[in-house]
């Protein structure tokens, strides 16, 4: 058995026939094709996955896509719609906030909405916000560093 789902997408009202237990980390990269939302752990732990829906930084490995009817949801793919990149982006490219890059794409997702609600955070705000996002890679002081960077950017 298969359910529509229906939602704004980037901008894009978009449908897909889904099974009612899909994930919307699977409706976006597998039925979708956007693959800037990364599966990392399957368990809702690491924040690879985050999007916004309806404005807010969520985990799309913990809910269904079903969930998501109506609702508008924003990715990675969404901030940088020609080659310039958003202000969170360049900075993150600017302060070298990424390694592999696998997390960058949620943290800088989590990033936004933080900012969002609190445009100039401190450091240890920052960190504090940061915590479901896991990176392997780095000591996230140069991720902290570029999320203030774009925080600073994002108000010019």
């Amino acid at each position: 058995m298969t359910m529509k789902v229906t939602l704004n997408l980037n901008g894009k009202v978009v449908s897909a026939d889904v099974e009612p237990r899909t994930l919307l980390v699977q409706l976006i990269r597998d039925h979708l094709g956007l693959t800037g939302t990364h599966v990392g752990c399957d368990t809702s732990q690491c924040g690879a996955c985050v999007v916004h829906v309806n404005g807010q930084s969520v985990k799309s490995c913990s809910m269904l896509a079903v969930q998501a009817e109506g609702m508008v949801i924003k990715t990675i793919e969404s901030l940088a719609a020609t080659e310039v990149l958003h202000p969170m982006q360049q900075a993150f490219k600017d302060h070298h906030g990424l390694q592999c890059g696998f997390c960058t794409p949620g943290i800088i997702m989590s990033a936004l909405n933080l900012v969002a609600i609190n445009p100039s955070p401190s450091e240890t705000e920052i960190r504090e916000w940061l915590e479901g996002n896991l990176c392997r890679c780095t000591g996230y002081h140069n991720i902290v560093k570029a999320i203030s960077a774009g925080a600073k950017a994002m108000k010019v």
